[in-house]
């Protein structure tokens, strides 16, 4: 599993890819939209293995990885 977020005029752009292995317990889809929250935007979406969206708060990208680490580990 791969997430990335780029940073541009103070938006953030994100993309989250999942390798074949990982698709039946986790879907890209989820990851990015709880990314994309986290910076401001709405939505997201794409491919259970790739998914993309973004957000007008670039700073919190930050926030964005995290949001997406915690989706990984699920509801506490």
């Amino acid at each position: 599993m791969i997430a990335y977020i780029g940073v541009d005029e103070g938006k953030a752009a994100l993309a989250v890819g999942v390798t074949d292995d990982l698709k039946a317990k986790v879907s890209a889809v989820d990851l990015v939209k709880a990314g994309v929250a986290a910076v401001g935007g709405q939505g997201g979406g794409g491919r259970p293995d790739m998914a993309q969206g973004g957000g007008p708060n670039g700073a919190d990208a930050p926030k964005a990885l995290e949001a997406i680490r915690a989706a990984l580990q699920g509801p506490a």
